[in-house]
């Protein structure tokens, strides 16, 4: 990788017993040229070395989100991005510019003397490869109430950034979940799952900032002329500025035999974990070929006697991954003895004794099951909103501007219940449900709320797990018209760049990092990348080994 060189240790320079600090020399100065960074180690410490504009700075090298190491991920001015996720950090501060990390690296002192470069590490840093930013809490007198409805990513990062720009108010996180923000994306991919393991903060980090959590309550309305919002308990709560980010729900076949036992949908921890329990040693029909159906196919490989899955299209991802990749996803699972009946639907769920007993096919198919499991698409959480002024579109989707904010002032939406303008697609109106997206959601309209005007410009990055492998995917490749392909689907090592109007408008790979972060960050600071360059044999631009 050019943009990286293997990490060089040497031993400590000191390491007195009483001091608080640990320096050594972790490379010569004519190890690092501009543009680059390496991995070098102090005291056994992973740390990240970087150079820019002939300023060095070292930060931690494990990335906040899940561990991943920057080193080997892509520098690009004063950002170095994730290659397994996207997260983004500042290499001069530490401090996150990208989801779907949340927290900051520790950042520790660098030195130059006699062309050696020293590295410095507080002792106390050693065991923390993560900080909070600097955040506030409610100060005495400001009646000023933001109140977030919702539980999830956007409303968790709205709240938090808030604190961190001083905001001193009121603020009110209502959501009709059982359990404090969660990391949703692992549901499908760890299904066991202890709830607790999976709290993006714990209570005690809201009592903390002065964040008011409330579970269990569900709004029921909003009237934006009375800035109040009513709740399913019979509370009227007001409030001067709002954030809707209320989700979308699991859609169930419109068919009888949905309220069958052992029928399930997967929407929280809870069915995550019914999912598991029920599908041991069971014959498991999954209806839907989306990241969520196809995860959980994955998931349940060794632990159900059967797994047959069914599709509307032929072949899994078509209208998101295209063809190509959903075949070799298909080859995948099929090698692992899933069964695909695609280009099908089911006509009819048939039970005995109150349970799922066959799967009848539009083809004329049936097949057993002691488990189905619907994977179809979500409906948006937004009927609360009807008879309010806030505008959605057709599909009952809320409609908000490149600052967040709906057709009402003070009423700002986001996460997957937010239609919105996308930057990178010349601002077309799209609604995208990942978890990264939610996240920026939340930071710009909380930065507008404080009328720091900020325009949303994070380019989506999200990735999803196949037996132990994962596929990277950033950009909005809708409408592309090619593909022009780096490696080969057959070998299951690609970079996939998807082309439109002869430039590339998304990225997926597999077994190709950190390509996709690589094309990720050309995307946020719009520099085109012409199917020209795609299909060059110079991949430099890339920083691949």
């Amino acid at each position: 990788m050019s943009g990286t060189r293997p990490p060089r240790q040497e031993l400590p320079d000191s390491d007195p017993e009483d001091s608080e600090e640990l320096t050594g020399v972790v490379c010569l100065e004519s190890d690092l040229l501009d543009g680059q960074m390496m991995e070098v180690e102090v005291g056994h410490h992973s740390v990240l070395l970087t150079r820019s504009e002939g300023r060095y700075n070292a930060i931690g090298n494990q990335c906040t989100h899940y561990g991943a190491p920057l080193s080997q991920g892509f520098i690009l001015g004063n950002k170095v991005r994730c290659p397994w996720h996207g997260a983004c950090f500042n290499i001069h501060t530490g401090d996150l510019e990208e989801f779907p990390g949340m927290d900051c690296l520790p950042c520790h002192k660098v030195k130059i003397q006699n062309s050696k470069v020293y590295v410095t590490v507080n002792k106390k840093t050693l065991m923390q490869e993560k900080r909070i930013k600097s955040m506030g809490g409610a100060e005495p007198g400001v009646t000023h109430t933001i109140l977030l409805l919702g539980g999830g990513a956007a409303s968790l990062i709205c709240a938090e950034t808030l604190r961190q720009e001083h905001f001193g108010g009121r603020i009110i996180m209502a959501s009709k979940d059982e359990l404090l923000p969660y990391d949703k994306t692992r549901l499908s991919k760890v299904m066991n799952v202890e709830s607790d393991s999976i709290l993006l903060r714990r209570m005690d980090f809201f009592h903390k900032y002065d964040i008011e959590v409330w579970l269990r309550k569900e709004a029921l309305s909003v009237d934006t002329d009375k800035k109040t919002v009513t709740f399913d308990d019979g509370s009227v709560q007001s409030y001067d500025q709002l954030l809707i980010s209320t989700g979308c729900r699991a859609k169930g076949l419109d068919l009888p035999g949905m309220k069958l036992d052992n029928v399930k949908m997967l929407e929280t921890p809870e069915d995550a974990r019914q999912i598991h329990s029920v599908c041991l040693g069971c014959n498991v029909v999954l209806v839907g070929t989306s990241f969520v159906g196809m995860e959980i196919a994955s998931y349940l490989i060794d632990k159900a006697s059967s797994i047959t899955v069914i599709g509307s299209s032929e072949m899994p991802y078509q209208n998101t991954l295209g063809r190509e990749i959903g075949k070799v996803t298909m080859m995948m699972l099929s090698e692992k003895n899933v069964r695909f009946y695609m280009n099908d639907n089911v006509t009819e769920v048939i039970g005995a004794d109150g349970k799922v007993k066959e799967v009848v096919l539009k083809s004329g198919k049936v097949i057993p099951a002691d488990v189905l499991i619907v994977g179809i698409g979500i409906k948006p959480n937004s009927e609360f909103l009807r008879g309010s002024k806030i505008q959605m579109d057709s599909k009952n989707f809320v409609k908000v501007d490149k600052y967040m904010c709906t057709n009402v002032p003070g009423v700002f939406c986001g996460g997957d219940l937010a239609t919105f303008p996308l930057k990178m697609a010349k601002h077309q109106l799209v609604n995208i449900g990942h978890w990264q997206m939610a996240q920026a959601h939340g930071r710009i309209a909380a930065l507008n709320m404080m009328d720091k005007q900020t325009e949303l410009s994070s380019v989506p990055f999200y990735w999803t797990v196949l037996l132990g492998k994962t596929i990277r995917y950033a950009g909005y490749g809708e409408g592309y018209t090619e593909i022009v392909m780096k490696g080969k689907f057959e070998d299951r090592k690609f970079l996939a760049l998807y082309i439109k109007d002869d430039e590339v408008i998304a990225a997926a790979s597999l077994n190709y990092d950190p390509a996709v972060s690589a094309v990720a960050e050309r995307l946020v600071t719009g520099k085109v990348i012409s199917k020209k360059e795609a299909e060059s044999d110079d991949l430099s631009w890339l920083q691949l080994s």
